[in-house]
């Protein structure tokens, strides 16, 4: 498949009832913008018509791309795999309800342009950009969830959890490899690798509106992302992301996880 400038990957779980005005949205903004783009749609083991929905606009659209987990595996399971198999110079994910719109894709694109590897959408550097307020516990949250990322794993940042993000090819491809997180805490886990690995992270406030369909609990996935922030921070003091860097390094080897999964990594992805 030939390389495009942009790869957009979308993860999708039970999206049967927006992500055909998801498309409609991204693919008349790919178009109205003339971007040379390709769109990953990633279907997360969902019950309900998702795949078929995005079958059909494959059909009339040759940009878009279906991947499909046999199983549900979490959002950044299904994120690490739209990026590996992604072709695009500049990757970036968002999410479904696209709160923020894709057209602030260019503020993103702009940073990385201007030297960066990593831009992250922030929604809370420029508070007047949001158009649509989230409620005050789930500022609450998102606050005190932020607050856990400054202390146990040491990020800068206003806002890890935006789902808006994008990188340039190289950094994606070793970023994506050394993530261990498959579920809502693998954003920390992307920035503190790639800060580890002396990628340049900028954080870009951007447009943004509150969906009221988050599937998020925030006592069951808080305490999860909890745990994943313990796991990161418990990784990198043993020494584990170090030891993938090294292994990657050597294409003879298998990249063994913290999970005690194994990522293959041969010579083209190296490349």
């Amino acid at each position: 498949m030939s390389s495009r400038a942009l790869s957009i990957i979308i993860p999708a779980y039970n999206e049967g009832a927006r992500i055909d005005t998801t498309l409609d949205r991204v693919m008349t903004c790919v178009e109205t913008q003339g971007w040379d783009a390709e769109v990953l749609a990633v279907d997360d083991g969902s019950q309900d018509d998702t795949a078929s929905i995005v079958e059909r606009w494959m059909a009339t659209n040759p940009r878009i791309r279906l991947l499909k987990n046999l199983q549900n595996r979490g959002k950044g399971y299904s994120v690490r795999y739209g990026v590996l198999q992604a072709v695009g110079e500049v990757v970036l994910f968002t999410d479904a309800d696209l709160s923020a719109p894709l057209i602030e894709a260019e503020r993103l694109m702009e940073a990385l342009a201007g030297g960066a590897d990593v831009a992250i959408g922030s929604r809370w550097m420029d508070r007047t950009r949001q158009t649509g307020s989230q409620p005050l516990y789930r500022q609450f949250f998102g606050r005190c969830f932020n607050s856990v990322t400054r202390i146990l794993i040491g990020l800068p940042f206003t806002d890890t959890q935006c789902g808006f993000k994008a990188f340039k090819r190289e950094a994606a491809q070793v970023i994506f490899r050394l993530q261990t997180v498959e579920r809502w805490g693998f954003d920390p886990e992307l920035l503190f690798i790639a800060r580890k690995l002396g990628y340049d992270v900028v954080e870009v406030p951007v447009t943004w509106g509150h969906d009221e369909r988050s599937r998020l609990s925030y006592l069951k996935d808080g305490v999860k992302m909890l745990e994943d922030m313990a796991t990161i921070r418990c990784n990198s003091f043993a020494g584990r992301y170090d030891e993938a860097v090294s292994a990657m390094k050597d294409t003879r080897k298998m990249v063994t996880m913290p999970t005690d999964k194994a990522i293959k990594v041969n010579a083209e992805s190296q490349e």
